[in-house]
């Protein structure tokens, strides 16, 4: 009983919304994160989840991944929710089941035959401080322990990034010139207090309205800007460093996504690292993004919008900022399925309402995120800005191998 009202519940939302689905806000705790206070969740709701959870520093956008945070882990943490109202109430039901239920109605049946699933999720990253220097296992080491690689990448939205936090600084790779030896050295003082392995990378300034894109194996100790994070659907890492801004690291997370029976093993762990993409001594060049124009600057602008390539690294996901001007009515056509959060104004999408909270409390439903299917997207989603100040601000977050993007 509970699948069929579920089947026609996901249809009847699709349905209602043309073609796009209304999202409820995701929030997810990390107990071992500073909150940066930057994703808009009200100031007395960042610890709402109890001291042990932690603070709330991440929300996760058009997710069908479930966070992995420990034996506390909520259920559904990390899991979007479909808002439908049927004139009556408001229902909600997971994103996961929905493209479940409707496949390639939903996302298309390209994604749908080759993954069976939406394959990647996007997030906002709030922490104040730093994080530890740490790597994502490629599919190849993660399949050790049954899961998949990960790689993912980073965008620094200017509107939540008034406030830089403490460390606005990402270290990356591996200074060139470091042998293996000195970095497996650094894994074995691991609990030893600090195993200085920040001492053998380089760190880059960042920069609101850039981004860089970080392929699995890479180490990288990300900076506390509030990041907007398109990735593969993984929850896979190890950190490698035991100190950050005067926190102890637990050793378990070193041996993280480490099979049992290989725990202990420091050159499993130097193995995991791309030695050849780590010490590139073009690592900015090769990773760094600046927003790329979709096409041409002047015909985008008389057509009343502004479209650039923010993530364009990497094949298994990517990402658009769509920025629509003051009184101005537009049509946008996608090739694939997209998740959307809106960063800046208000109008009209489609047959929804969008706007951007200045403010939110947890479990209180928004109408800034949203998912559109392939066909809508193929279509086109009309946008009328309703502002004659303020230009609305999306960010789209897409799927693997987006037929519009040229790697």
């Amino acid at each position: 009983m509970e699948t069929m009202e579920k089947v026609s519940l996901a249809g009847k939302a699709l349905e209602q919304g043309k073609g796009i689905l209304r999202l409820a806000p995701t929030w997810v705790p990390r107990s071992f994160c500073v909150p940066g206070r930057r994703i808009k969740l009200h100031p007395d709701d960042y610890y709402v989840l109890g001291g042990e959870r932690g603070g709330i520093d991440e929300r996760w956008l058009s997710s069908t991944t479930p966070a992995k945070n420990g034996p506390l882990t909520g259920e559904n943490e990390g899991l979007s929710a479909v808002v439908f109202n049927d004139g009556n109430s408001e229902q909600q039901f997971l994103l996961k089941d929905a493209i479940d239920e409707l496949k390639g109605e939903i996302i298309g049946d390209r994604l749908w035959n080759e993954y069976g699933a939406w394959p990647m999720y996007s997030k906002f990253f709030d922490n104040m401080g730093p994080l530890p220097h740490h790597i994502h296992h490629s599919d190849e080491y993660a399949a050790m322990v049954g899961q998949l690689g990960k790689p993912e990448a980073y965008y620094f939205p200017p509107q939540l990034n008034n406030h830089g936090g403490d460390f606005p600084y990402t270290f990356f790779g591996i200074a060139p010139g470091t042998t293996k030896e000195q970095i497996k050295e650094c894994l074995q003082n691991f609990t030893k207090g600090d195993n200085k392995i920040t001492n053998f990378s380089s760190a880059y300034r960042l920069e609101p309205g850039t981004g860089w894109d970080v392929p699995p194996g890479i180490l990288h100790a990300p900076g506390s800007l509030c990041t907007y994070e398109p990735q593969k659907a993984s929850d896979i890492f190890a950190m490698y460093q035991s100190l950050v801004n005067e926190a102890i690291i637990p050793e378990e997370l070193l041996w993280n996504g480490t099979p049992e029976d290989r725990k202990g093993d420091y050159d499993l762990l130097v193995e995991v690292i791309d030695w050849e993409a780590n010490v590139d001594p073009h690592f900015m060049q090769n990773h760094f993004m600046r927003p790329k124009p979709v096409k041409a600057l002047e015909e985008m602008q008389a057509e009343g919008y502004i479209e650039n390539w923010i993530c364009y690294k990497n094949e298994a996901y990517s990402a658009k900022e769509l920025t629509v001007l003051p009184g101005q009515t537009v049509t946008i056509k996608d090739g694939g399925a997209y998740g959307l959060i809106m960063m800046q104004g208000h109008g009209k999408m489609g047959v929804w309402d969008i706007e951007t909270p200045a403010l939110i409390r947890y479990g209180q439903l928004t109408n800034d995120e949203f998912f559109v299917s392939e066909k809508a997207a193929m279509e086109g989603v009309t946008i009328v800005n309703y502002s004659t100040t303020d230009p609305i601000v999306m960010l789209k977050h897409f799927g693997p191998n987006n037929p519009d993007l040229v790697l």
